[in-house]
């Protein structure tokens, strides 16, 4: 499925390439890095707000998934209402790839918990827990 049918940012801001793989309560995604990415810094590296915003965009291609499955024809906006306990290890460059574990967690009145860790290869990079607001499209 192509990834623009699940979230709803467009370029130059798309920070999820693929949903690799979503059941239950746990989703895949990856992003390559190019050269034109928005959030590349002077020094050829990923910003660390960049990374969040992976993760982010990475828990909305998981709603994304979960709302068309259930017959949306939109994928719903989601928004960041706090970043908890995020650790950036380090920033990925031009080629790496990133591949980002999303697991879901509790839902209280459409603020919903997840926890996200990244990777480049078999390195994490980036891990964080997110309390996303997920408006319905």
């Amino acid at each position: 499925m192509d990834i623009k049918e699940l979230i709803p940012q467009r370029a130059p801001i798309m920070m999820v390439d693929k949903l690799l793989h979503a059941e239950a309560e746990e989703a895949v995604c990856q992003l390559t890095v190019r050269p034109d990415n928005f959030f590349m810094d002077s020094d050829s590296l990923i910003a660390e707000p960049g990374i969040i915003e992976h993760i982010a965009q990475s828990a909305s291609a998981f709603a994304g998934f979960k709302a068309v499955a259930a017959g949306a024809t939109q994928p719903p906006v989601g928004y960041i209402g706090e970043v908890k306990n995020c650790h950036i290890y380090s920033r990925p460059g031009i080629g790496d790839v990133i591949t980002t574990t999303i697991t879901m967690g509790p839902e209280v009145e459409g603020v919903t918990i997840i926890r996200g860790e990244s990777r480049v290869d078999d390195k994490v990079i980036a891990d964080t827990t997110m309390k996303i607001f997920v408006k319905e499209a």
